[in-house]
């Protein structure tokens, strides 16, 4: 139990060394240290306790596009891609149009990752200076208003709703998710043809609150998956285990938190603007 609690005390230190506070204190630690005590002792660079710390502290740390304007310009595309492939499947537009939206609303981010998997997009991030504990308390109380709290409450989602204030940067731990399935995709070189299957697995979820055509919507998730395995069987007759390796790619879609591809990739081009909204508008444009 130390040893955690000393893991996340140094995560913590890694984090306030921008602090004002930290920084005075550490001064004076400094002027009162005896230089044969240190004489010892290696000296370690910024950040780099934290980044060896096992606790995992790094994995909630704010992160932003290192190139927003070529990272946010290819998401774009592959968007436009994505949703013209919805529309050119003939079972899709036999459905109503409600049932349409909500089967894109559910599923357009674990599409669009897949899509960028697919165009093999690439991108870096870089951490973002989050402000210091005692700069926020000053900041707050100059506002007349209560010191924000320093995370999300537990079990509830990161992202400020509209309206509520301004909206929290992806974290590490999100992108790693996120880069994670890419790696894995390209380590399998999925052919066109099986994103295609994998898009239509992913796109008739029967599970969805709300749907009236279920039965319909569950045989076409079952078309979707027959097909992808007689692909496999027929083109990969000696990786008898690419069809498990196939659904493990959808099961890490599961872990793709539709806020974060908004914040990462859309908010930076387009503002705090109304996904469903957008995905109302180009669902119904001819793309």
């Amino acid at each position: 139990m130390a040893c955690v609690e000393r893991c996340c005390r140094c995560c913590a230190d890694g984090r306030r060394h921008s602090s004002i506070l930290y920084n005075i204190l550490r001064s004076q630690e400094r002027a009162a240290a005896s230089p044969a005590g240190q004489g010892s002792r290696p000296r370690r660079g910024p950040g780099q306790a934290s980044r060896g710390c096992p606790c995992g502290g790094w994995r909630r740390r704010r992160v932003a596009l290192r190139s927003p304007q070529v990272a946010c310009k290819a998401a774009s595309a592959v968007l436009v891609k994505t949703l013209r492939f919805v529309q050119n499947v003939p079972c899709f537009q036999e459905l109503p149009l409600d049932e349409q939206l909500l089967l894109v609303r559910s599923c357009w981010a674990p599409l669009l990752v897949l899509g960028l998997a697919q165009d093999r997009v690439h991108f870096e991030t870089v951490e973002s200076a989050e402000p210091s504990m005692l700069q926020r308390i000053l900041t707050t109380r100059r506002q007349g208003e209560q010191p924000p709290p320093r995370g999300p409450a537990p079990g509830r989602p990161h992202h400020s709703p509209a309206g509520g204030g301004g909206p929290q940067l992806p974290s590490a731990g999100e992108i790693q998710a996120i880069k994670g399935f890419l790696a894995k995709c390209w380590s399998l070189d999925i052919s066109t043809k099986e994103y295609a299957y994998l898009k239509g697995t992913v796109l008739f979820n029967p599970d969805l609150p709300g749907l009236q055509c279920t039965q319909y919507i569950e045989g076409l998730q079952r078309e979707a998956q027959q097909a992808l395995n007689e692909h496999v069987r027929l083109i990969h007759r000696g990786d008898e285990a690419r069809f498990a390796k196939l659904n493990v790619v959808l099961s890490l879609l599961r872990s793709i938190n539709a806020n974060v591809i908004a914040e990462l990739f859309f908010r930076p081009i387009i503002g705090a603007v109304n996904m469903d909204d957008m995905l109302l508008e180009m669902l119904c444009a001819k793309l």
